[in-house]
């Protein structure tokens, strides 16, 4: 069975769990992935070839009629590979109805659609209003959720709309919290076609780090009462949240540190707030890590976990070294895997006195 992913690029996070499913008897991983960089992919992702055991693809990337990427080529592209399966996501699945050349192909062919999706920033068909005066919204580097003017809510009544289109036109979607029965089925989608898999990297390597570094010297000095945050350096990830936090604790702790990890547009502001804060000797700016085995002594030589906005994947990589996890609202992995005063501590969203 010859599987075709199609990503705005190859985020390393992506790589382990595509080997492990190119090991599967029977399974054969295709990666088609746009010449060059893409916008498609936010600010700061990391990309890595190192290590992949699948196939990758290129093609050129363009701005569609409709004003998304696609890939140029896609079609001669299809008939040549012949994948069984596509798995497809934003924005790339917009070609799939309203690519007049994708629609006529796709009405002659056998290959499947999956589309895989962020489900909990979609929002339910018949509560559309509340969720954009109300709902989170993602930003690079500001505040993200102001509410959306008057205006502009029909125009994301008409995305509505059009992703219920192209809903309808998927074989089967892949998601990594139970929500997306909920949100995906108010589009008009059976639940037998909505699959679960939960938001993870491939564990099996991570414990094995651990077991290995375990006898290793610490990559820091020693310090309790060290904390650790690992992640892009974007508003929604909160990072700023995490240094008032540390100023407050600085107060009753002195000895507090918080160990920075992650690069990202956000990186001169959260400096420049340590500084505002007094807190430049309790914070390490470690910058960009990508290696698993270097983020591991990280994670080893620190007490605490600390998500202070959105993510998921670090919550699995801290649970692998040991680590308690403090959070609060993330993507739907911490409900399975955080149990309150168990292996780490929920606060309110928001809230850096609560943190």
């Amino acid at each position: 069975m010859k599987v075709l992913f199609t990503f705005g690029g190859l985020p390393h996070y992506y790589n382990p769990i595509l080997n492990r499913l190119n090991r599967v008897v029977g399974v054969d991983i295709h990666v088609l992935v746009p010449k060059g960089k893409s916008d498609v992919l936010g600010k700061g992702v990391h990309q890595s070839t190192s290590g992949i055991e699948f196939t990758v693809h290129y093609l050129d990337e363009y701005k569609a009629y409709y004003g998304k990427n696609y890939f140029r080529g896609f079609i001669p592209f299809l008939k040549k590979e012949k994948p069984d399966i596509i798995v497809t996501g934003w924005p790339y699945v917009l070609g799939f109805i309203l690519h007049p050349g994708t629609v006529l192909f796709f009405l002659r062919t056998k290959i499947k659609v999956i589309l895989k999706e962020i489900p909990f920033q979609v929002p339910h068909f018949h509560t559309l209003r509340v969720f954009y005066k109300h709902g989170y919204f993602f930003t690079e580097s500001d505040d993200s959720s102001a509410k959306i003017p008057k205006p502009r809510f029909y125009i994301y009544a008409f995305n509505a709309l059009l992703r219920k289109m192209y809903y309808n036109r998927m074989d089967a979607f892949v998601n990594y919290v139970e929500e997306a029965y909920d949100i995906i089925g108010s589009y008009g989608i059976p639940r037998e076609k909505i699959f679960i898999t939960y938001n993870s990297p491939d564990t099996d390597v991570l414990n094995a780090i651990n077991d290995k570094i375990a006898l290793q010297e610490p990559i820091l000095p020693p310090n309790p009462q060290r904390l650790i945050h690992i992640g892009r350096l974007v508003y929604w990830k909160r990072v700023d949240l995490l240094l008032q936090a540390t100023a407050l604790l600085k107060r009753e702790t002195p000895d507090i540190e918080s160990v920075i990890i992650g690069d990202g547009p956000e990186k001169d502001s959260l400096r420049q707030l340590a500084s505002t804060l007094g807190i430049e000797t309790n914070v390490r700016f470690i910058g960009s890590v990508y290696d698993a085995e270097t983020i591991g002594k990280y994670l080893k030589a620190s007490a605490v976990y600390v998500l202070a906005g959105m993510g998921g994947l670090s919550i699995n990589e801290a649970m692998c070294f040991g680590k308690p996890v403090v959070c609060s609202v993330c993507d739907g992995t911490e409900k399975k895997l955080v149990r309150e005063n168990v292996n780490g501590r929920y606060f309110q969203p928001g809230n850096e006195k609560d943190l």
